[in-house]
């Protein structure tokens, strides 16, 4: 006689399939960043202040190159006239960077390169960041009517597509089948 499956069995069988363990993993490895973040790195404010100072200046030169008078003073950059941009602890790209390397870290594949890939990748972030704060400062120039909604929406928007398209690509280079052995 066949006795039929119990809620248990099912909850654990359930447990056991790999997109279920791959979105516990990255529950797990973000709220480890999240807490690590919102209770230390954060309450410090030295690595925000420096990764900040550090978009900021990088900006002013990418702008400079594209031969916009651009001013700076610690965390705000400006281009001409216009209200300067203020870089708060939430622009800086670091929280973004714990979710791309949570999912990097909860995706199977070899340590090598996925560390190598974080490191690309914790890269092209800080990049699109870049473009995202030069594209807020020209937008405070010729749209300030329009800069709200150029934060809020399209260069957010922007910004978690790209890791979104990065956790896409290690999914399909992370060699999977292999196993975290190297």
């Amino acid at each position: 006689m066949d006795e039929a499956p119990t809620i248990t069995s099912k909850i654990r069988h359930s447990l056991d399939s790999e997109p279920v363990k791959f979105v516990l993993k990255v529950l797990v490895i973000y709220i480890i960043w999240y807490l690590i973040y919102e209770m230390w790195l954060l309450p410090d404010g030295s690595l925000d202040a420096w990764v900040a100072v550090n978009i900021v200046d990088t900006t002013a030169g990418i702008l400079q190159m594209f031969n916009y008078d651009v001013y700076t003073a610690g965390r705000v950059i400006g281009v001409g006239e216009a209200p300067g941009i203020l870089l708060v602890d939430g622009c800086t790209g670091i929280s973004a960077i714990g979710l791309f390397i949570g999912f990097i870290i909860a995706y199977p594949g070899r340590w090598i390169p996925r560390i190598s890939f974080i490191v690309i990748g914790i890269g092209v972030i800080y990049l699109v960041n870049l473009v995202r704060i030069a594209t807020l400062a020209i937008t405070q120039v010729y749209w300030p009517e329009l800069f709200d909604f150029t934060h809020d929406y399209s260069t957010t928007a922007i910004f978690y597509m790209v890791i979104f398209v990065l956790w896409i690509v290690w999914a399909n280079i992370g060699d999977a089948k292999e196993t975290d052995s190297e």
